[in-house]
């Protein structure tokens, strides 16, 4: 698996052509496929989604592990007997034999854009009913707005493929001191968020409520959907929200910073958490 292509090009520079190579990130599809016992306790295998994605050593696992939480389709690792990487284009998690999906719930799944997601949800009530993860009432962090400058600085030195590409999405986890722990890398931003989130329930940090989630684009619904399943209580984004996602974070009671960069940000909800002058804000 390579996450980037070298390809002849064409550059122009002030009217002059030189020829030269370019690197440009890599889509290929990935099927993920589940196996279940059905009430019949007969064992069904079926495809559940196909995506574009950029494929990385191992991350496909964490890829199709994070879409079944973020979709609701698992709570956990527990809910996962086993996770192959069948080949190069197909996963298949076979789920505990006490997991039963809802075989409508699944039709929708099929196909994946990489670039906007699954379609479809536009009801926050919707993300209610998908197993969420209940965090803690007493769970509280604040955070200090010299570690939120921070974050994009540190999450451009670990953006390998985008460096050579320029075509990547990101999303990153920190500590609530800033500590970078894990960055995941993709051409679509919600398989990047999926990829990191696979890769904290196998690494057994779930939920991720004393976390921060740094997204290197905007801030869409289905991100900030996905996060809230993982247990995320505190959200960055380089770019800007949309108004749905700013009210799902509201109605999750969720911190949400957009327009992260030189210094400045924008909070649009959960302002408690950004602590100025050793105090946190609106408190």
């Amino acid at each position: 698996m390579i996450s980037s292509a070298v390809f002849p090009i064409q550059k122009i520079n002030h009217n002059e052509m030189q020829n030269t190579d370019d690197y440009i990130a890599v889509e290929e599809p990935v099927e993920i496929r589940i196996s279940f016992l059905n009430e019949q306790k007969k064992l069904i295998t079926r495809p559940l989604s196909v995506t574009m994605r950029t494929p990385a050593p191992s991350q496909d696992i964490e890829l199709a592990a994070g879409f079944l939480l973020t979709e609701g389709i698992i709570c956990g690792k527990d809910d996962i007997q086993k996770a192959r990487q069948l080949d190069e284009h197909v996963v298949l998690i076979e789920l505990n034999e006490k997991i039963r999906p809802d075989m409508h719930k699944l039709e929708r799944h099929f196909y994946t854009s990489s670039s906007c997601g699954v379609c479809g949800k536009t009801s926050i009530d919707a993300v209610k009913t998908s197993c969420p993860v209940q965090v803690p009432d007493s769970n509280f962090i604040a955070v200090s707005p010299s570690i939120i400058y921070s974050l994009p600085i540190q999450l451009s030195e670990r953006q390998n493929t985008f460096a050579a590409t320029g075509g990547l999405h990101a999303s990153a986890l920190f500590d609530d001191k800033g500590n970078l722990l894990s960055v995941r890398e993709d051409v679509g931003r919600h398989n990047a968020l999926d990829k990191l989130i696979g890769a904290a329930m196998f690494d057994d940090i779930l939920p991720l409520q004393n976390y921060i989630l740094l997204l290197s684009g905007r801030a869409s619904f289905e991100l900030i959907q996905k996060a809230t399943m993982s247990g995320i209580s505190f959200v960055c984004a380089v770019g800007a929200p949309s108004s749905l996602a700013v009210e799902l974070a509201i109605d999750r009671k969720m911190t949400l910073i957009g327009f992260l960069r030189n210094e400045r940000f924008n909070i649009y909800c959960g302002a408690e958490r950004v602590m100025l002058k050793e105090e946190p804000i609106n408190k």
